[in-house]
C-alpha cells in the first residue's frame, strides 16, 4: 500500500477486480467517496506500520511474558474491569466456563491472580489480580506509552498540535461507538 493522498484522488474513479474485504483497495471502494476510502485504507496501513515498529522491541514486557493469549486476555481484562466472576470472564473471552476455569487456574498458578468469595453472593468466586498481576499489566501499558512518547518527541510542535486535534476527534468518536455498542440504558422501575 503505497498510495499517497494525491494518488488516492488520482485513482478514485478507477474500476478494479473483486478483492477480499480487508484489502485496502476494497476499503477504498466501499464508501460513496473513493478518496475517503483510499485515505482510510492508507491510514489503516500506517497504523499497522506503527504497530510493527513497536513490535520490534523484544524487551517489552508483553513480548517477554510466557502467558498464552487467553491468559493474557484474562489478566488484561481484570486490569481494566477489576475483579470478575468466571461467568463474566467466559462471556468476555467467548468460551465456556470450564475453559475459563483452566485458564484462570494457570494464571493463579503463576501468581498473577487469586480467587476469593464474592462478598455479596457466597456462591460466586471472583478472580482478582495480585500485586504481581497489577505490576505486569502496568509494565505492559507503560512500555507501550514509553515507546510512543519516544516517537512523539521526534515530531515538531506544529505536528504535535495537529495530532492532538485529530486524537481528540478520534476519542470523541470512540466514545460515540462505545455508547452505541452499550445500547440504550435499561428502563428504570
Amino acid at each position: 500500500m503505497n498510495d499517497s493522498p494525491a494518488e488516492c484522488r488520482a485513482t478514485a474513479g478507477a474500476a478494479a477486480a473483486p478483492r477480499p474485504q480487508n484489502d485496502p483497495a476494497t476499503l477504498r471502494e466501499a464508501g460513496e467517496d473513493p478518496e475517503r476510502g483510499c485515505l482510510i485504507a492508507h491510514l489503516a496501513e500506517l497504523q499497522r506500520s506503527v504497530g510493527r515498529f513497536f513490535a520490534r522491541d523484544r524487551s517489552m514486557p508483553l513480548l517477554a511474558t510466557t502467558l498464552t493469549m487467553q491468559q493474557l486476555k484474562v489478566v488484561m481484562f481484570l486490569s481494566f474491569a477489576g475483579p470478575a466472576s468466571g461467568q463474566e470472564l467466559a462471556r468476555h473471552l467467548g468460551v465456556g466456563l470450564a475453559t475459563v476455569t483452566g485458564i484462570v487456574d494457570r494464571v493463579v498458578a503463576q501468581g498473577l491472580a487469586g480467587r476469593h468469595e464474592d462478598p455479596h453472593d457466597r456462591r460466586v468466586r471472583r478472580v482478582e489480580l495480585t500485586e504481581a498481576g497489577r505490576r505486569l499489566t502496568s509494565e505492559i501499558i507503560e512500555a507501550g506509552t514509553g515507546g510512543y512518547i519516544r516517537l512523539l518527541r521526534r515530531l515538531d510542535t506544529e505536528t504535535l498540535r495537529t495530532m492532538e486535534t485529530v486524537m481528540r476527534k478520534i476519542e470523541d468518536v470512540m466514545r460515540e461507538i462505545h455508547a452505541e455498542d452499550a445500547g440504550p440504558a435499561p428502563a428504570c422501575c
